[in-house]
Protein backbone atom coordinates (compact mmCIF):
# COMPACT_ATOMS: atom_id res chain seq x y z
CA UNK A 1 0.00 0.00 0.00
CA UNK A 2 1.35 3.63 -0.63
CA UNK A 3 1.20 6.03 1.64
CA UNK A 4 -1.61 8.72 1.03
CA UNK A 5 0.06 12.12 0.88
CA UNK A 6 -2.84 14.03 2.41
CA UNK A 7 -2.27 11.21 5.27
CA UNK A 8 1.26 12.35 5.32
CA UNK A 9 0.61 16.45 5.98
CA UNK A 10 -1.87 15.54 8.68
CA UNK A 11 0.39 13.78 10.82
CA UNK A 12 2.53 16.19 13.43
CA UNK A 13 5.16 15.54 15.43
CA UNK A 14 2.97 15.04 18.46
CA UNK A 15 1.18 12.59 16.97
CA UNK A 16 4.20 10.72 16.02
CA UNK A 17 5.45 10.87 19.48
CA UNK A 18 2.26 9.50 20.89
CA UNK A 19 2.62 6.37 18.28
CA UNK A 20 6.33 5.88 19.14
CA UNK A 21 5.78 5.86 22.46
CA UNK A 22 3.37 3.36 22.80
CA UNK A 23 5.49 1.32 20.76
CA UNK A 24 8.31 2.41 23.29
CA UNK A 25 6.18 0.89 25.86
CA UNK A 26 5.71 -2.64 24.30
CA UNK A 27 8.50 -3.53 21.79
CA UNK A 28 9.99 -6.25 23.58
CA UNK A 29 12.78 -8.93 22.11
CA UNK A 30 15.64 -6.57 20.78
CA UNK A 31 16.50 -4.76 17.62
CA UNK A 32 15.15 -7.59 15.46
CA UNK A 33 11.77 -7.64 17.11
CA UNK A 34 11.53 -4.22 17.05
CA UNK A 35 11.77 -4.12 12.57
CA UNK A 36 9.37 -6.32 12.97
CA UNK A 37 6.99 -4.04 15.07
CA UNK A 38 7.68 -1.00 12.50
CA UNK A 39 7.26 -2.99 9.94
CA UNK A 40 3.52 -4.30 11.34
CA UNK A 41 3.09 -0.66 12.26
CA UNK A 42 4.16 0.91 9.52
CA UNK A 43 4.14 -0.80 6.17
CA UNK A 44 0.72 -3.02 6.99
CA UNK A 45 -1.36 -0.95 9.25
CA UNK A 46 -0.93 2.49 8.28
CA UNK A 47 0.87 2.45 4.96
CA UNK A 48 3.17 5.35 6.06
CA UNK A 49 6.04 3.53 3.82
CA UNK A 50 5.84 0.69 1.03
CA UNK A 51 7.57 -2.89 1.59
CA UNK A 52 10.35 -1.90 -0.57
CA UNK A 53 10.98 1.42 1.21
CA UNK A 54 11.06 -0.07 4.41
CA UNK A 55 13.84 -2.63 3.89
CA UNK A 56 15.70 -0.39 2.32
CA UNK A 57 16.24 1.95 4.95
CA UNK A 58 16.77 -1.27 7.18
CA UNK A 59 19.54 -2.16 4.76
CA UNK A 60 21.00 1.17 4.72
CA UNK A 61 20.66 1.43 8.72
CA UNK A 62 22.48 -1.71 8.95
CA UNK A 63 25.74 -0.46 7.10
CA UNK A 64 25.62 2.47 9.81
CA UNK A 65 27.30 2.41 13.19
CA UNK A 66 24.49 2.37 16.06
CA UNK A 67 21.13 0.88 16.75
CA UNK A 68 19.61 -0.22 13.69
CA UNK A 69 16.23 -0.24 14.96
CA UNK A 70 16.39 3.37 16.49
CA UNK A 71 18.07 4.21 13.27
CA UNK A 72 15.26 2.75 11.16
CA UNK A 73 12.70 3.90 13.78
CA UNK A 74 14.11 7.63 13.55
CA UNK A 75 14.00 7.61 9.58
CA UNK A 76 10.65 6.57 9.24
CA UNK A 77 9.80 10.05 11.36
CA UNK A 78 12.26 12.03 9.70
CA UNK A 79 10.37 11.11 6.45
CA UNK A 80 7.17 11.63 8.06
CA UNK A 81 7.23 14.59 9.96
CA UNK A 82 10.90 16.28 9.21
CA UNK A 83 13.18 16.80 11.70
CA UNK A 84 10.89 17.37 14.61
CA UNK A 85 9.29 14.20 13.31
CA UNK A 86 12.21 12.06 13.69
CA UNK A 87 13.20 13.90 16.67
CA UNK A 88 9.74 12.62 18.24
CA UNK A 89 10.02 9.36 16.81
CA UNK A 90 13.11 8.71 18.73
CA UNK A 91 11.83 10.30 22.19
CA UNK A 92 9.03 8.48 21.95
CA UNK A 93 10.64 5.15 21.24
CA UNK A 94 13.13 5.43 23.96
CA UNK A 95 11.94 7.16 26.71
CA UNK A 96 10.14 4.80 28.64
CA UNK A 97 13.09 2.17 28.61
CA UNK A 98 15.72 4.93 29.52
CA UNK A 99 13.00 6.11 31.87
CA UNK A 100 12.94 2.71 33.72
CA UNK A 101 16.94 2.06 33.51
CA UNK A 102 17.60 5.21 35.32
CA UNK A 103 15.08 4.33 38.19
CA UNK A 104 16.34 0.81 38.18
CA UNK A 105 19.68 2.52 38.82
CA UNK A 106 18.08 4.72 42.08
CA UNK A 107 17.52 0.86 43.37
CA UNK A 108 14.16 0.41 41.94
CA UNK A 109 13.62 -3.56 41.07
CA UNK A 110 12.92 -5.34 38.05
CA UNK A 111 9.30 -7.71 36.95
CA UNK A 112 11.50 -10.67 36.77
CA UNK A 113 12.01 -10.44 40.28
CA UNK A 114 8.81 -12.11 40.89
CA UNK A 115 7.41 -15.60 39.20
CA UNK A 116 4.44 -14.01 37.71
CA UNK A 117 6.46 -11.34 36.45
CA UNK A 118 9.09 -14.24 35.01
CA UNK A 119 6.09 -15.30 33.13
CA UNK A 120 4.97 -12.52 31.91
CA UNK A 121 8.30 -11.44 30.14
CA UNK A 122 8.66 -14.84 28.66
CA UNK A 123 5.61 -14.48 27.08
CA UNK A 124 6.34 -11.32 25.63
CA UNK A 125 8.95 -13.02 23.79
CA UNK A 126 7.29 -15.48 22.29
CA UNK A 127 4.93 -13.04 20.92
CA UNK A 128 8.38 -12.02 19.57
CA UNK A 129 9.04 -14.80 17.75
CA UNK A 130 5.70 -14.39 16.03
CA UNK A 131 5.94 -10.90 15.31
CA UNK A 132 9.19 -11.48 13.71
CA UNK A 133 8.24 -14.79 11.70
CA UNK A 134 5.57 -12.45 10.27
CA UNK A 135 8.13 -9.79 9.40
CA UNK A 136 10.61 -12.48 7.86
CA UNK A 137 7.70 -13.89 6.00
CA UNK A 138 6.17 -10.97 4.33
CA UNK A 139 9.37 -9.52 3.47
CA UNK A 140 10.11 -12.85 1.61
CA UNK A 141 7.38 -12.81 -0.55
CA UNK A 142 8.29 -9.38 -2.00
CA UNK A 143 11.86 -8.58 -2.04
CA UNK A 144 12.89 -12.55 -3.20
CA UNK A 145 10.41 -12.99 -5.73
CA UNK A 146 12.87 -15.23 -8.18
CA UNK A 147 15.51 -17.70 -7.82
CA UNK A 148 18.39 -15.22 -8.35
CA UNK A 149 17.18 -13.07 -4.87
CA UNK A 150 16.10 -16.25 -3.10
CA UNK A 151 19.44 -17.66 -3.19
CA UNK A 152 21.44 -14.82 -2.09
CA UNK A 153 18.87 -14.84 0.85
CA UNK A 154 19.60 -18.61 1.51
CA UNK A 155 23.17 -18.24 1.26
CA UNK A 156 23.43 -15.18 3.68
CA UNK A 157 21.01 -17.24 6.34
CA UNK A 158 23.28 -19.92 6.09
CA UNK A 159 26.86 -17.99 6.48
CA UNK A 160 24.71 -16.08 9.67
CA UNK A 161 23.57 -19.33 11.49
CA UNK A 162 27.40 -20.58 10.81
CA UNK A 163 28.94 -17.31 11.67
CA UNK A 164 27.02 -14.72 13.23
CA UNK A 165 29.14 -11.96 13.99
CA UNK A 166 28.64 -8.46 13.16
CA UNK A 167 31.40 -7.59 10.88
CA UNK A 168 30.61 -10.64 8.93
CA UNK A 169 27.24 -9.36 8.28
CA UNK A 170 28.29 -5.88 7.45
CA UNK A 171 30.77 -7.97 4.70
CA UNK A 172 27.36 -10.28 3.58
CA UNK A 173 25.22 -7.38 2.93
CA UNK A 174 28.27 -5.73 0.66
CA UNK A 175 28.74 -9.18 -0.59
CA UNK A 176 24.91 -9.66 -1.65
CA UNK A 177 24.96 -6.27 -2.73
CA UNK A 178 27.71 -7.09 -5.23
CA UNK A 179 26.17 -10.34 -6.10
CA UNK A 180 22.79 -7.99 -6.85
CA UNK A 181 24.91 -5.77 -9.11
CA UNK A 182 25.22 -8.94 -11.49
CA UNK A 183 22.62 -11.31 -10.66
CA UNK A 184 19.58 -8.62 -10.32
CA UNK A 185 20.04 -6.37 -13.12
CA UNK A 186 17.10 -7.74 -15.27
CA UNK A 187 13.99 -5.39 -13.51
CA UNK A 188 16.44 -3.54 -12.15
CA UNK A 189 15.15 -0.40 -14.30
CA UNK A 190 11.55 -0.68 -12.94
CA UNK A 191 10.48 2.64 -11.06
CA UNK A 192 11.14 2.69 -7.33
CA UNK A 193 8.50 4.18 -4.17
CA UNK A 194 9.00 7.46 -3.93
CA UNK A 195 10.22 8.74 -0.31
CA UNK A 196 9.70 11.98 1.65
CA UNK A 197 13.50 13.06 2.24
CA UNK A 198 13.09 16.47 3.97
CA UNK A 199 16.99 17.01 4.52
CA UNK A 200 18.98 18.65 1.55
CA UNK A 201 22.39 17.17 0.60
CA UNK A 202 24.44 20.39 2.18
CA UNK A 203 22.50 19.87 5.40
CA UNK A 204 23.44 16.20 5.34
CA UNK A 205 27.33 17.01 4.81
CA UNK A 206 27.09 19.34 7.95
CA UNK A 207 25.83 15.99 9.52
CA UNK A 208 28.45 13.94 8.57
CA UNK A 209 31.15 16.72 9.16
CA UNK A 210 29.51 16.60 12.49
CA UNK A 211 30.13 12.95 13.19
CA UNK A 212 33.90 13.37 12.79
CA UNK A 213 34.51 16.56 14.28
CA UNK A 214 32.78 14.65 17.77
CA UNK A 215 34.41 11.76 17.61
CA UNK A 216 37.92 13.82 16.94
CA UNK A 217 36.77 15.08 20.68
CA UNK A 218 38.99 11.70 21.84
CA UNK A 219 42.12 13.33 20.84
CA UNK A 220 42.06 16.54 22.34
CA UNK A 221 42.67 16.69 26.21
CA UNK A 222 39.44 17.16 28.24
CA UNK A 223 38.80 18.70 31.61
CA UNK A 224 35.56 18.73 32.39
CA UNK A 225 33.94 15.24 33.54
CA UNK A 226 30.50 15.57 31.66
CA UNK A 227 32.54 16.48 28.62
CA UNK A 228 34.99 13.32 29.63
CA UNK A 229 31.21 11.45 30.38
CA UNK A 230 29.85 12.41 27.10
CA UNK A 231 33.10 11.82 24.71
CA UNK A 232 33.26 8.33 25.75
CA UNK A 233 29.51 7.04 25.21
CA UNK A 234 29.91 9.33 21.95
CA UNK A 235 33.15 6.53 20.91
CA UNK A 236 31.22 3.95 22.47
CA UNK A 237 27.75 4.55 19.92
CA UNK A 238 30.46 5.48 16.70
CA UNK A 239 32.28 2.30 17.10
CA UNK A 240 29.71 -0.36 17.42
CA UNK A 241 28.02 -2.18 14.58
CA UNK A 242 25.49 -4.64 14.93
CA UNK A 243 23.33 -3.46 17.63
CA UNK A 244 22.59 -3.44 21.75
CA UNK A 245 24.57 -6.14 22.41
CA UNK A 246 27.92 -5.73 20.34
CA UNK A 247 28.37 -2.35 22.38
CA UNK A 248 28.21 -4.10 25.60
CA UNK A 249 32.32 -4.60 25.73
CA UNK A 250 33.15 -1.09 24.03
CA UNK A 251 30.89 -0.13 27.16
CA UNK A 252 32.68 -2.11 29.54
CA UNK A 253 36.04 -0.51 28.43
CA UNK A 254 34.77 3.12 28.15
CA UNK A 255 33.41 3.10 31.60
CA UNK A 256 34.69 -0.22 33.75
CA UNK A 257 38.20 -0.41 32.90
CA UNK A 258 38.16 3.33 34.31
CA UNK A 259 36.83 2.84 37.62
CA UNK A 260 33.56 4.75 36.64
CA UNK A 261 31.17 1.58 37.26
CA UNK A 262 32.24 -1.53 38.90
CA UNK A 263 32.28 -4.82 37.25
CA UNK A 264 29.23 -6.28 39.19
CA UNK A 265 26.86 -3.17 38.70
CA UNK A 266 27.39 -3.29 34.99
CA UNK A 267 26.40 -6.66 34.60
CA UNK A 268 23.64 -6.03 36.84
CA UNK A 269 22.36 -2.89 34.87
CA UNK A 270 23.07 -5.52 31.63
CA UNK A 271 20.85 -7.81 33.01
CA UNK A 272 17.77 -5.58 33.82
CA UNK A 273 17.75 -3.96 30.02
CA UNK A 274 17.06 -7.56 29.11
CA UNK A 275 13.70 -6.95 30.82
CA UNK A 276 12.55 -3.49 29.60
CA UNK A 277 11.26 -2.65 25.85
CA UNK A 278 12.65 -0.39 23.63
CA UNK A 279 16.44 -0.40 22.64
CA UNK A 280 19.37 -2.18 24.26
CA UNK A 281 21.66 1.39 23.47
CA UNK A 282 19.28 2.34 27.15
CA UNK A 283 21.40 0.70 29.15
CA UNK A 284 23.53 3.62 29.08
CA UNK A 285 21.12 5.75 30.72
CA UNK A 286 21.74 3.35 33.74
CA UNK A 287 25.79 3.44 33.21
CA UNK A 288 25.66 7.17 33.18
CA UNK A 289 23.55 7.59 36.32
CA UNK A 290 25.79 4.82 38.30
CA UNK A 291 28.79 6.87 36.85
CA UNK A 292 30.92 7.95 39.96
CA UNK A 293 32.34 10.41 37.52
CA UNK A 294 29.90 13.83 37.90
CA UNK A 295 27.73 14.49 36.93
CA UNK A 296 25.28 11.49 38.32
CA UNK A 297 22.18 10.81 38.54
CA UNK A 298 19.69 11.81 35.95
CA UNK A 299 21.61 14.59 34.37
CA UNK A 300 25.24 11.95 33.83
CA UNK A 301 21.69 9.23 31.97
CA UNK A 302 20.59 12.39 30.29
CA UNK A 303 24.37 12.70 28.89
CA UNK A 304 25.02 8.97 28.69
CA UNK A 305 21.53 8.59 26.43
CA UNK A 306 22.23 11.53 23.99
CA UNK A 307 25.77 10.95 23.80
CA UNK A 308 25.47 6.86 22.49
CA UNK A 309 22.72 7.53 19.97
CA UNK A 310 23.69 10.69 18.52
CA UNK A 311 26.83 9.28 16.03
CA UNK A 312 24.23 6.88 14.98
CA UNK A 313 21.44 9.88 14.19
CA UNK A 314 24.46 12.04 12.92
CA UNK A 315 25.10 8.86 10.30
CA UNK A 316 21.46 8.62 9.21
CA UNK A 317 20.98 12.18 8.93
CA UNK A 318 24.19 12.72 6.95
CA UNK A 319 24.12 9.48 4.19
CA UNK A 320 20.15 9.76 3.53
CA UNK A 321 20.05 12.49 0.94
CA UNK A 322 22.42 10.73 -1.08
CA UNK A 323 21.06 7.46 -0.72
CA UNK A 324 17.78 8.78 -2.20
CA UNK A 325 19.89 10.13 -5.40
CA UNK A 326 21.99 7.00 -5.58
CA UNK A 327 18.91 4.55 -5.27
CA UNK A 328 17.16 5.81 -8.14
CA UNK A 329 20.11 4.71 -10.31
CA UNK A 330 19.68 1.61 -12.40
CA UNK A 331 23.47 -0.10 -10.81
CA UNK A 332 22.31 1.46 -7.63
CA UNK A 333 19.17 -0.43 -7.99
CA UNK A 334 20.94 -3.58 -8.63
CA UNK A 335 22.91 -3.49 -5.58
CA UNK A 336 19.72 -2.71 -3.15
CA UNK A 337 17.97 -6.14 -4.66
CA UNK A 338 20.87 -8.19 -3.65
CA UNK A 339 21.41 -6.27 -0.45
CA UNK A 340 17.89 -6.92 0.43
CA UNK A 341 17.68 -10.17 -0.14
CA UNK A 342 20.77 -10.53 2.16
CA UNK A 343 18.32 -8.59 4.76
CA UNK A 344 15.74 -11.42 4.41
CA UNK A 345 18.35 -14.22 4.78
CA UNK A 346 19.73 -12.25 7.93
CA UNK A 347 15.99 -11.53 9.79
CA UNK A 348 15.64 -15.15 9.22
CA UNK A 349 18.78 -16.19 11.19
CA UNK A 350 18.04 -13.30 13.95
CA UNK A 351 14.22 -15.93 13.86
CA UNK A 352 16.28 -18.29 15.00
CA UNK A 353 19.19 -17.09 16.99
CA UNK A 354 18.40 -15.26 19.50
CA UNK A 355 14.71 -14.90 19.07
CA UNK A 356 13.49 -18.13 18.75
CA UNK A 357 16.50 -20.22 20.87
CA UNK A 358 15.90 -18.05 23.99
CA UNK A 359 12.21 -18.25 23.55
CA UNK A 360 10.64 -21.48 22.38
CA UNK A 361 12.09 -23.35 25.51
CA UNK A 362 8.82 -26.30 25.20
CA UNK A 363 5.76 -27.64 23.69
CA UNK A 364 3.47 -24.91 25.07
CA UNK A 365 5.39 -22.32 24.13
CA UNK A 366 5.65 -23.52 20.01
CA UNK A 367 1.74 -23.12 20.81
CA UNK A 368 2.12 -19.37 22.13
CA UNK A 369 4.30 -18.57 19.68
CA UNK A 370 2.25 -20.61 16.66
CA UNK A 371 -1.11 -18.70 17.72
CA UNK A 372 0.28 -15.36 17.70
CA UNK A 373 1.65 -16.11 14.21
CA UNK A 374 -1.70 -17.73 13.02
CA UNK A 375 -3.85 -14.19 14.51
CA UNK A 376 -1.10 -11.42 13.45
CA UNK A 377 -0.87 -12.82 9.75
CA UNK A 378 -4.27 -15.00 9.12
CA UNK A 379 -6.64 -13.18 11.14
CA UNK A 380 -4.72 -9.62 11.37
CA UNK A 381 -5.04 -9.15 14.62
CA UNK A 382 -2.90 -5.92 15.83
CA UNK A 383 0.42 -6.66 17.25
CA UNK A 384 -0.94 -5.06 20.47
CA UNK A 385 -3.02 -7.70 20.42
CA UNK A 386 -1.22 -10.65 20.34
CA UNK A 387 1.59 -9.19 22.90
CA UNK A 388 -1.17 -8.85 25.13
CA UNK A 389 -2.94 -12.31 25.19
CA UNK A 390 0.90 -13.66 24.94
CA UNK A 391 1.95 -11.83 27.75
CA UNK A 392 -1.11 -13.21 29.71
CA UNK A 393 -0.88 -16.90 28.95
CA UNK A 394 2.56 -16.94 29.98
CA UNK A 395 2.05 -14.87 33.14
CA UNK A 396 -0.66 -17.83 33.73
CA UNK A 397 1.30 -20.97 32.80
CA UNK A 398 4.44 -19.44 35.30
CA UNK A 399 1.77 -19.21 38.39
CA UNK A 400 -0.31 -22.51 37.33
CA UNK A 401 2.46 -24.81 36.90
CA UNK A 402 5.21 -24.31 39.43
CA UNK A 403 6.34 -27.66 38.99
CA UNK A 404 6.63 -27.99 35.19
CA UNK A 405 9.92 -28.65 34.32
CA UNK A 406 9.59 -26.78 31.01
CA UNK A 407 7.91 -23.62 32.65
CA UNK A 408 11.27 -23.80 35.16
CA UNK A 409 13.61 -23.76 32.75
CA UNK A 410 11.68 -20.60 30.56
CA UNK A 411 11.35 -18.67 34.07
CA UNK A 412 15.28 -19.01 34.50
CA UNK A 413 15.96 -18.28 30.97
Amino acid sequence: MKPDTAERASNSPLEILLIFLRLGCTCFGGPVAHLGYFHAEFVHRRGWLTERAYIDLVALSQFLPGPASSQTGFGIGLMRGGLLGGLAAWTGFTLPSAILMTLFAFGAGTIADSRAGAGLLHGLKLAAVAIVAQAVMGMARSLCPDRARASIATVALIVMLLAPWSLLQIGTIVAGGLAGLVLCRADADQAIDEIAMPLSRIRGAVCLIGFFVLLAFALLPIHSDAVALFDAFYRSGALVFGGGHVALPLLDDAVVSPGWVSDNTFLAGYGAVQAVPGPLFTFSAYLGAVASIPPGGVMGAAIALVAVFLPGILCLLGTLPFWRVLRARTDAQAVMRGANAVVVGLLGAALYNPVWISAVLSPADLAIAATGFVLLVIWRAPPLLVVGLSAAIGMGLSLMHKSCRPCENAIRR
